[in-house]
């Protein structure tokens, strides 16, 4: 083999490994996905701490902009990452337990009441039943017929239950069992990771300088400059959008509970923070508040339950089509219309969480293939050449050498 050969095979090799490596895929396909289940299990915790990192860190980043930025003081340098650090934990936690507070004891009260209003609302039924004889005869004949609320036979329905909870009793503690484990597990997962991500901000300066060190090593100068502004890139995007998105759940829970107070609706202080919790979901989060806010106001009203659901479907649709894509898509520099393809895109592929990563990601590949044609577009305009454009006419026109060597030899002659 010649070393034209060679170079053609160095050239055909990746190409080559990447077709047997799709093969592979392609036939072991089941024990391939079911290896990197177990990979992701095992390292879930440091997914997990990896990720609270990130977004503690942006929180700590500004606090210590303000904790005494211009003082040398050993003192002040010495506390201002654990002081931060902690700060920012605090506010978190906070931010939850506030949430929690408020929301919690409320959703206990509406089982309270619909315990205490149920046989309220069957009297009430029974009354329009017996109204609705006069206006409708034949359907309250059928609805008495086919369901009767005096006449049923309550032994036999429990006895029903009892019977169903016997034989099911296996199946219902296997479940239960493994949802209790699910439960502890995401708790141990949760706690290594945020032990994790402490670790990682103390140390992060030391843990970006051995990853400088690395990518000097081991990367050819042009590939670690691409692979430094991709990552910085991504990392505009990724803060932009949870900055954007806590800010747009603060506006649509504040004016949700605004409306809802205008138009008195209960509970307008305690779901419009729902609607803003949920809101963190994107796009579709407040339909979620919204079937636990109506269930809560259907106990005290109704007919207001139903006014608040046509409230939050008119709000839901000037947040999704109006504040999100402006809020959101203005602090990633995504145009709306991007925001909203990629949260339907990624809702498709990957549930809730596809939503949450699919707007960031969306914004990372925008904003690169935006620099990638601005840049080629300048490239490509350099090479143009560019005609001088003509004296003006009250410029000088430039002198010609051979007229000053004439002018010069008819001087001397003259002398």
């Amino acid at each position: 083999m010649n070393e034209r050969d060679k170079k053609r095979f160095k050239r055909f090799l990746p190409f080559l490994a990447a077709g047997t490596a799709a093969v592979l895929l392609i036939i072991y396909f089941g024990k391939v996905t079911a290896a990197l289940g177990a990979v992701l299990k095992i390292i879930a915790p440091l997914i997990i701490g990896c990720a609270l990192a990130y977004g503690l860190n942006i929180i700590m980043r500004r606090l210590e902009k303000l904790y005494f930025p211009r003082s040398e003081k050993r003192a002040v340098t010495v506390t201002r990452r654990p002081v931060c650090l902690v700060l920012s934990l605090l506010i978190v936690l906070l931010a939850i337990a506030a949430i929690v507070m408020v929301i919690v004891p409320e959703i206990g009260n509406i089982f309270r009441v619909l315990g205490e209003s149920f046989p309220v609302y069957v009297s009430t039924l029974q009354k329009w039943l017996s109204e609705a004889k006069e206006s409708l005869p034949v359907a309250a004949e059928l609805f008495e017929e086919n369901i009767n609320l005096k006449n049923f036979d309550w032994q036999n329905i429990s006895a029903a239950i009892i019977d169903f909870a016997k034989n099911g009793m296996g199946g219902a503690l296997t479940s239960a069992i493994t949802v209790i484990s699910s439960f502890f597990g995401g708790i141990v997962n949760f706690t290594v990771g945020l032990i994790f991500a402490i670790y990682i901000l103390f140390n992060k300066e030391r843990l970006a300088e051995q990853a400088d060190m690395l990518m000097k090593s081991y990367m050819k100068p042009d590939n670690e400059r691409r692979f430094r502004y991709f990552c910085s890139t991504a990392d505009k995007c990724f803060s932009s959008f949870i900055v954007g998105q806590c800010t747009e759940a603060v506006i649509l829970g504040v004016l949700c509970a605004l409306g809802m107070t205008i138009l008195r609706i209960p509970y307008a202080s305690t779901i419009g923070t729902l609607i803003g919790a949920t809101a963190l979901i994107p796009i579709v989060g407040a339909y979620l508040g919204a079937a636990v806010g109506a269930l809560m106001i259907v106990v005290a009203d109704p007919i207001k339950a139903l006014w608040f659901l046509i409230f939050l479907v008119l709000l839901q649709q000037i947040e999704g089509n109006v504040i999100y894509p402006k809020v959101v898509g203005s602090s990633v520099g995504l145009p709306g219309m991007w925001v909203l393809a990629a949260v339907t895109v990624g809702g498709g592929l990957g549930g809730i969480g596809g939503m949450l990563l699919g707007v960031p990601m969306a914004a990372t590949v925008y904003k690169l293939l935006e620099n990638d044609v601005h840049r080629r577009l300048d490239t490509e305009a350099a090479p143009e050449i560019i005609e001088e454009a003509p004296p003006e006419e009250n410029e000088a026109p430039p002198e010609d050498p051979a007229d000053n060597n004439s002018s010069e030899s008819q001087n001397q002659s003259s002398e």
